[in-house]
């Protein structure tokens, strides 16, 4: 089972911006190329920050005439700042919340939801740009066909199970969500094949239907949910 990474749902060509790209410039690119974000890269292409719609609406939002009282009551410290800035370097967001492409696309999830990101620039170990990931490239993971899901599993969750099973384990798969059945010897072996099932790639949910013979999660060494003979 290939576990899926940032970079095979990310997007390779990236479009980028240098520190001195002017304020104009950054708009019409926004608004051209129909991005909301760009990454900012110094002149070695690593990336310094990142210019969103929301860093450039402070100008727009500085011209509605708000006082000087309101203007310093903004959530963000540096928003006046980023209304009067002129460049790239004077508006964009930074530090950038960047990922590895070698990181799974569950963690790359967690990330953007830890840090209430909507995109992360995808960058090597020498903090060069390589590539961008947006929330609507996790979810590329959910494209996958009914029958790759379903081979999937017949080869990770029941690799090791013939030894255990009274008869053939049965899976279908529609829609993503994938349907076990049939019965196996002991309890942990049918937990396990449901555990590996909920994690291939593009599972949305499994039906559970096995059945079991003997209840081994009171023997010493094993636990509910953990395979037998496994601490």
């Amino acid at each position: 089972m290939k576990l899926w990474r940032v970079d095979d749902v990310m997007t390779r060509e990236v479009l980028s911006v240098g520190v001195d790209t002017p304020y104009r410039e950054l708009v019409d690119l926004l608004i051209s190329r129909r991005v909301s974000a760009v990454p900012v890269v110094d002149r070695h292409d690593r990336v310094t920050g990142i210019v969103s719609e929301a860093d450039l609406l402070h100008k727009v939002e500085a011209a509605g005439g708000a006082s000087p009282r309101i203007f310093d009551a903004w959530r963000r410290r540096g928003d006046r700042a980023k209304a009067g800035g002129r460049t790239a370097a004077e508006v964009m967001t930074t530090p950038v919340v960047s990922a590895e492409p070698g990181l799974s696309l569950a963690a790359a999830a967690r990330r953007m939801q830890r840090e209430h990101v909507k995109r992360l620039p995808v960058v090597d170990q020498q903090g060069h740009l390589i590539g961008i990931v947006t929330r609507s490239d996790l979810l590329k993971v959910h494209r996958r066909s009914d029958s790759e899901i379903c081979r999937d599993v017949m080869d990770e969750a029941l690799r090791d199970t013939s030894a255990d099973a009274g008869v053939p384990v049965q899976v279908s798969c529609s829609d993503g969500v994938v349907t076990l059945s049939g019965r196996v010897h002991f309890r942990s072996a049918a937990e396990r094949i449901a555990g590996i099932t909920r994690r291939v790639p593009g599972v949305v949910d499994v039906a559970d239907g096995l059945t079991f013979d003997i209840d081994d999660s009171m023997i010493t060494g094993s636990e509910r949910g953990t395979p037998f003979g496994v601490a």
